[in-house]
């Protein structure tokens, strides 16, 4: 079994990975409150768990990441899912629902 911090990551990786894919490019506080705001504000990511996992995932080759102007005139980096990233989602994805039914079915017959 999975260690509980091997666990958190993984997860991260997944919210975050699926954000990007389902958005497109966005810097790292969209990409908070994104995840904040489809949870019904349930998740909150801190910004010193995402920029590690953002420049992890960067290394990984599971993002590209660019820096450019926002519309408030701001300098952003604008992190993006790459093919990489996209297949490293599908497994985190089918991961995620193994685990999610293995606990469902605990739950219903506990």
């Amino acid at each position: 079994m999975k260690s509980r911090s091997s666990q958190l990551q993984n997860t991260l990786d997944l919210l975050v990975l699926r954000t990007l894919a389902g958005r497109g490019p966005l810097h790292g506080y969209a990409i908070v409150n994104h995840i904040q705001a489809v949870s019904d504000e349930e998740l909150r990511v801190e910004e010193g768990s995402l920029y590690p996992a953002l420049h992890r995932m960067e290394s990984e080759g599971w993002v590209d990441a660019e820096w450019t102007v926002s519309e408030t005139n701001r300098r952003v980096k604008l992190y993006r899912i790459t093919a990489a990233g996209r297949k490293q989602l599908a497994r985190e994805q089918e991961s995620w629902e193994r685990l999610s039914r293995a606990v469902g079915k605990v739950l219903r017959l506990a």
